[in-house]
């Protein structure tokens, strides 16, 4: 009989993508449990902690790698964050789909993670407060890359401890280093789409103590326009 073969989404394969072969993965979240057990089915990792802060899609995790015959090569854990997961057990963690504000609480929760496992992040909202976070508490920026999803646009951070220089207001709403990416025009388009939002609820409000936020939202828009000019420029392309 054929093996199955399990499929990923464009933001999951993209993880995958990302991961070295041979790594140990501890996929932080793990939900359904796609990611490991596609990476295992393919040869590309050794191991796989899959971690879930809830039973019941951890059960559905056990229950895909049992059904892609996966589950010998899995450890399923039933914890917060990294709760579970030790030093030295990992050597790629991935925390993706959660918000920005979740994956910095996560990694506030695991110092030890600036000891030498690299990190794959994938926030699905609050990216800018991901990268500040990040550059204010021991991490460098390896990579950024950017992968389509459902018609959104989701940023992926390879990460690991060191030290970066900070980031000013642009680089973390724009990216430090997505400007190669094919996606980034695009990706600015969006990211102004966020702050025009922010922007209109402040102008509703009409409180005088959001006058300074007003200013620098306004700057961060028209920065953001520049830099999609430039790109756009530089790429042939119009948005």
């Amino acid at each position: 009989m054929e093996e199955r073969k399990l499929r990923l989404q464009p933001r999951l394969q993209m993880l995958a993508n990302m991961i070295p072969q041979g790594a140990r993965l501890a996929d932080v979240g793990t939900d359904h449990g796609y990611l490991p057990v596609w990476l295992l089915q393919e040869g590309r990792i050794r191991r796989a902690i899959a971690s879930d802060i809830n039973a019941e899609p951890l059960a559905h995790a056990r229950r895909t790698a049992e059904a892609y015959g996966t589950a010998e090569a899995m450890d399923f854990r039933l914890c917060a964050g990294l709760d579970g997961i030790v030093p030295g057990e990992a050597d790629v963690v991935v925390i993706a789909g959660m918000g920005g504000e979740t994956i910095c609480a996560i990694l506030e929760a695991a110092p030890w993670l600036r000891d030498g496992a690299e990190l794959l992040l994938q926030p699905m909202t609050k990216t800018e407060e991901l990268r500040a976070w990040l550059s204010a508490s021991g991490y460098r920026l390896l990579e950024e890359r950017l992968v389509e999803d459902k018609d959104f646009l989701y940023p992926i951070l390879r990460t690991a401890g060191g030290t970066m220089p900070p980031m000013n207001d642009e680089e973390l709403w724009a990216g430090r280093l997505l400007e190669s990416d094919p996606l980034w025009g695009r990706y600015l388009t969006q990211q102004q789409g966020r702050i025009q939002k922010r922007l209109d609820g402040l102008r509703r409000a009409r409180r005088e103590a959001d006058a300074g936020e007003l200013l620098r939202l306004e700057k961060l828009y028209m920065a953001l326009e520049g830099r999609k000019e430039r790109w756009n420029r530089e790429h042939g392309t119009r948005d």
